[in-house]
């Protein structure tokens, strides 16, 4: 099936691509949680659309991406959540959490869509978190999690 991606999808494509990809793939993940659209004649406009709203997000070079990875690599930042007395969190730290505590921690402003969160964080103490900056380029941010 012929779709057109929405929002990046990793080892898939950017959003703006055109892209085939298996019936039940489209059908049962990528449509329904809106990463993808049913590529049509008429969605040709879409992408174009889609491709713009990219290039104005995107970080334009390499460079760029080194210079916030730089930044991003030398800050600390620190989350305080509700927690209970075993340490475990009520919910968990979601990627818009860890890109208010970048802000606030007087780093860059990080799109959310680009924090890639291994497992979800749902325990206090130190965890790693992966900011996708560039296609070749990646910081490894360290995010403390003490309870509130």
């Amino acid at each position: 099936m012929k779709i057109i991606l929405t929002n990046e999808v990793s080892g898939l494509g950017a959003a703006g691509d055109v892209v085939e990809v298996r019936d039940g793939y489209a059908r049962n993940y990528l449509v329904p949680r809106g990463f993808a659209i049913r590529w049509t004649k008429g969605g040709e406009k879409d992408v174009e659309q889609i491709r713009r709203a990219r290039k104005i997000r995107e970080i334009a070079t390499i460079e760029q991406a080194n210079e916030i990875k730089a930044q991003l690599e030398g800050l600390s930042v620190g989350l305080t959540v509700r927690a209970g007395d075993q340490g475990r969190l009520f919910g968990s730290v979601t990627p818009a959490d860890i890109a208010e505590g970048i802000k606030a921690a007087g780093g860059p402003d990080v799109d959310k869509r680009r924090i890639e969160v291994g497992a979800p964080i749902k325990s206090l103490g130190a965890h790693k978190v992966s900011v996708r900056l560039h296609a070749d380029v990646s910081a490894q941010l360290d995010v403390d999690v003490a309870a509130a």
